[in-house]
């Protein structure tokens, strides 16, 4: 589930009767999927976006970012961690690959922590979905 990530993608997948660990091993692969494309072409897709007419969208998302890099700067890669795996709106492994872009951050180190938030994401989902079955059940 691309904008929900695996934040929709567990639920969904149990909901209709997938296994729970087969639908966390699947949503934490499809999630981390896209990546290290993404970091690898992040470059090539701002300068394609900074000639449309989204370059002052992009611009504000940019100085919106900078503007918490004191934040990260603070807490380092722990933080890049932390904010892909609050599963919360506008936080995931989408966002924090643009963070990490955004911010010059290391590739392979972010790539890293991107893929620990990501499986902490999914093991925090799957708990809260195994605990709503649980009650409803």
């Amino acid at each position: 589930m691309p904008f929900s990530e695996l934040r929709g993608g567990i639920p969904l997948a149990i909901y209709y009767g997938l296994d729970p660990l087969k639908a966390y091993l699947l949503a934490v692969a499809g999630n981390f999927l896209p990546v290290p494309f993404l970091l690898l072409t992040l470059g090539l897709i701002e300068r394609l976006a900074l000639k449309t007419p989204f370059a002052e969208l992009y611009m504000r998302i940019v100085e919106r970012i900078e503007r918490k890099k004191g934040i990260v700067e603070k807490y380092g890669y722990p933080g890049l961690i932390a904010f892909v795996a609050i599963p919360l709106p506008f936080t995931g492994a989408w966002s924090g690959t643009l963070l990490a872009f955004i911010l010059r951050l290391n590739r392979a180190k972010a790539l890293v922590c991107i893929l620990l938030g990501i499986i902490v994401a999914g093991f925090v989902v799957l708990s809260a979905s195994l605990g709503v079955l649980r009650v409803l059940s």
